[in-house]
């Protein structure tokens, strides 16, 4: 099958689409929970959880029988050594995310991430001190911003946001690229979401990237709604540091363990700061306990702790999933699954009638697999209704619905169910 601009009209030709998918069978490897009548419900949540690789419990139920059986020595001679559990989510992360294997590694959760990754890429010097980030960014990155800001004896104020555009509610290139241009003696460090929590939108990282480093401002992206999501070329758009989580679409399963790019042109400079801690440390003299701290020469030099085997267990599940099926493939099956939905709604009278407004930009380079639905005063009302018909979605204050088509384990079946009981 190759995915065109053609979109299914009925139930029947919807599960025609599903049963010529060369994709649909990853839809095996996952578990979709079940609806109260026994029957599969319509996940389309991924975006804030996404769902469980079947392999995932054989992989947690093989470290645990490691550590029942090994005990410490696990760490040498469990089936996967803990000691290096890390290194083996390593290739596939840099594969997923367009970096060179080096510039990678999984820790910790994603805001802890992203204070240290601030620690060393957050440098104000005089007047250039202010961070430019979008308004309406998750909440917790704008706190890690001001708490940042303040470290350093700076202001709330020095927080730069850009406004989205009053008609669309998305925030347009052209004005962050002004931004930067008019307060570029200013500004020392930009902070954006690759893809926008809220809206879907995804943002021109390597535009936005190649303007600020321009004027010498450093440039970070939180990937959380990009990473399994979009194809990224990290190294290649010269990104300074990104980091993002593994239990949206990453499928690492509930406060999953995070992600974090650091492209490689810092890896040896001691100019820039960071928080030490004993995993960082230079791997061949680690266990000497010497007092000195020897970075590692890679991303790895950032770790603090020695890995999570049990929160990384299955995200190697889903890792290896995301390998087989190429985020290029799932990338084109995405934009056919939401082109779909963006046509069930923008052709439907009733959409209008029930006084329903796509979020989301209607160009399909600008968006990832979200569609986000603004519904109004009755929008819990309608949400609640989606529920009680086994549609799984997210509602966001004050009046959206989130749906997200998750191109690994749902089905144009899936899409043209969710319409069906939205516009009915």
């Amino acid at each position: 099958m190759s995915y065109s601009n053609t979109f299914p009209n009925s139930l029947d030709e919807a599960m025609s689409f599903d049963s010529v998918d060369p994709l649909h069978q990853y839809r095996d490897e996952f578990l979709i929970p079940p609806f109260k009548d026994g029957s599969s419900s319509v996940y389309l949540c991924g975006n804030s959880l996404g769902l469980q690789p079947k392999k995932a419990k054989d992989y947690i139920n093989q470290e645990l029988k490691d550590w029942a059986e090994l005990g410490v020595e696990g760490h040498l001679h469990a089936k996967s050594p803990w000691l290096s559990y890390h290194e083996q989510l390593t290739g596939f992360t840099a594969e997923l995310v367009g970096a060179l294997p080096e510039e990678v590694v999984n820790m910790n959760g994603l805001t802890v991430n992203l204070h240290l990754l601030m620690v060393s890429f957050y440098r104000p010097v005089g007047k250039k001190k202010k961070i430019l980030a979008e308004k309406g960014s998750f909440p917790s990155d704008r706190y890690a911003i001001v708490s940042h800001l303040a470290s350093r004896g700076n202001s709330p104020e020095d927080l730069i946001e850009i406004e989205p555009d009053k008609v669309t509610g998305l925030i347009k290139t052209e004005n962050i690229l002004s931004i930067i241009e008019e307060k570029r003696d200013e500004i020392a460090l930009i902070l954006l979401g690759g893809v926008n929590y809220y809206t879907g939108q995804y943002l021109d990282i390597e535009k936005i990237t190649f303007h600020a480093q321009k004027h010498g401002i450093t440039c970070g992206f939180d990937l959380a709604h990009a990473a399994g999501n979009i194809p990224l070329k990290l190294h290649e758009w010269q990104v300074d540091f990104a980091a993002w989580c593994s239990y949206k679409y990453l499928n690492g399963g509930p406060g999953g363990v995070s992600g974090v790019f650091i492209h490689s042109k810092h890896h040896n400079n001691p100019s820039i700061p960071r928080y030490a801690g004993w995993w960082g440390h230079d791997k061949s003299s680690r266990f000497k306990m010497g007092p000195d701290f020897i970075p590692i020469p890679t991303a790895e030099a950032w770790q603090l702790s020695n890995a999570p085997v049990l929160l990384m267990a299955p995200l190697r599940a889903s890792l290896e999933i995301f390998h087989q099926a190429g985020i290029a493939r799932l990338r084109e099956k995405s934009l056919s699954l939401t082109g779909t939905l963006f046509t069930y709604l923008n052709n439907s009278e009733r959409f209008t009638q029930l006084g329903l407004k796509i979020l989301t930009p209607d160009i399909a380079s600008e968006r990832g697999c979200q569609i986000s639905i603004q519904t109004g005063s009755n929008g819990k009302d309608l949400f609640n209704k989606l529920s009680a018909s086994g549609i799984i979605c997210d509602w966001r204050e004050p009046d959206v619905i989130r749906i997200a088509p998750v191109p690994l384990y749902n089905s144009f079946e899936d899409v043209y169910r969710f319409a069906q009981i939205l516009l009915n």
